[in-house]
């Protein structure tokens, strides 16, 4: 399953809509005013369906992955030099990145790789395409690109 994840040109607070293949919406994102970043997603007929939400007070970035209600995890930037790395607590995901910091893999040793995301260059806004083998994973793998999307925007 391939998504295009696609930032909004014009909006107060971070909104991305998500598309299939085939161009049609299967989630949009809004962010929220708050302390840190606050994402909402929402899938394609309106309804809340997840949440990003980031810890303000730590030393490295720290996002808690919010699905139907329920709390999934933390996703945790983990101290490296040239390349981001980040772990995923209620998981054995991995993420690794390039060194541009545009490409990104997920894998696991039980599941193998779980997505590939790679930034699209020469685009207005911030657009990237992820892929998910898995599409049960797609909005797991949404939640984790949308906030390392929100540290690269912090950190700038």
């Amino acid at each position: 399953m391939k998504m295009l994840f696609k930032q909004r040109f014009f909006s107060w607070f971070d909104s991305y809509d998500i598309y299939d293949d085939s161009g049609a919406i299967l989630f949009t994102v809004e962010g929220k005013l708050s302390w840190g970043h606050c994402l909402h997603i929402l899938d394609a007929s309106g309804q809340h369906i997840g949440t990003v939400q980031q810890k303000v007070i730590t030393f490295l970035p720290q996002f808690e992955l919010y699905a139907y209600g329920e709390y999934l995890g933390c996703l945790k930037k983990e101290f490296s030099f040239f390349t981001p790395h980040f772990t995923f607590d209620c998981s054995d995901w991995q993420v690794e990145g390039e060194w541009m910091e545009w490409d990104y893999s997920i894998t696991s040793p039980s599941q193998g790789l779980v997505a590939v995301i790679g930034k699209e260059l020469f685009q207005w806004t911030d657009t990237y395409v992820i892929d998910v083998p898995d599409p049960s994973n797609a909005l797991c793998a949404l939640m984790v690109v949308l906030a390392i999307d929100a540290e690269k925007c912090s950190r700038s």
